[in-house]
């Protein structure tokens, strides 16, 4: 077979197949610059702090401290999560919360949590949503149960305990794949982000941290 031809075919395979794509990453929260545009807070109880400051390796971080407060901060954009499926963030909580049944209202209250809204608007507490959170009681990895306000919101604890209190953790989801898990749909696309660190129902104290928010395509 003629070589000119093998190496013209190959070209073509990778510009009809993407082999030759350059990942996709899309910026939601970029903290460690300094930069939280066009994030909005949505105060529900008290007033809970947000500042950037100092974070992991000398790059600065949201700073997220409740008291006794809830609010949100949350990002409206729709995603296309047929180019950008996968979620990644790193957070950073100082402790857990104590003596909390988290599937009761009154034990609502996360060091760190990061909402995903399919729809609904602003009122993300009430929308059709995921909710990573970081849970203070000591759990099995992804362990998934209903918000203790509405059935549309399924609590998924991508971390939890005392273990990696004080330590930076970084997650990546493929939200397309976990929204298709919990809600049993294929979603092709979010309306909002939204992140908390609350503790109104306990009257307690929490101190996180976030590093960057954003999405890519791999």
């Amino acid at each position: 077979m003629n070589k000119k031809f093998v190496i013209a075919a190959a070209c073509l395979w990778c510009v009809f197949t993407g082999a030759n794509a350059a990942p996709v990453t899309l910026m939601l929260g970029n903290f460690t610059a300094g930069d939280k545009t066009d994030w909005e807070e949505q105060v529900f109880k008290g007033k809970t702090e947000y500042t950037l400051t100092p974070g992991k390796k000398g790059e600065r971080a949201l700073m997220v401290r409740s008291d006794a407060s809830a609010s949100g901060l949350h990002k409206k954009m729709t995603i296309d999560l047929t180019k950008t499926p996968y979620l990644n963030w790193a957070w950073k909580i100082d402790a857990t919360l104590k003596g909390l049944d988290e599937t009761t209202k009154k034990g609502d209250d996360y060091p760190a949590r990061l909402y995903v809204v399919m729809s609904g608007g602003l009122k993300f507490w009430k929308a059709e949503a995921v909710n990573y959170v970081w849970s203070s009681t000591e759990r099995a990895p992804n362990a998934t149960w209903p918000n203790a306000y509405t059935e549309n919101v399924v609590m998924v604890a991508v971390d939890s305990g005392d273990s990696k209190v004080g330590t930076w953790v970084t997650h990546k989801r493929n939200l397309r794949d976990d929204l298709k898990r919990y809600f049993g749909k294929d979603v092709e696309s979010i309306d909002a982000i939204a992140l908390m660190v609350d503790t109104d129902n306990s009257g307690q104290k929490a101190t996180s941290y976030y590093g960057n928010i954003f999405m890519s395509s791999e």
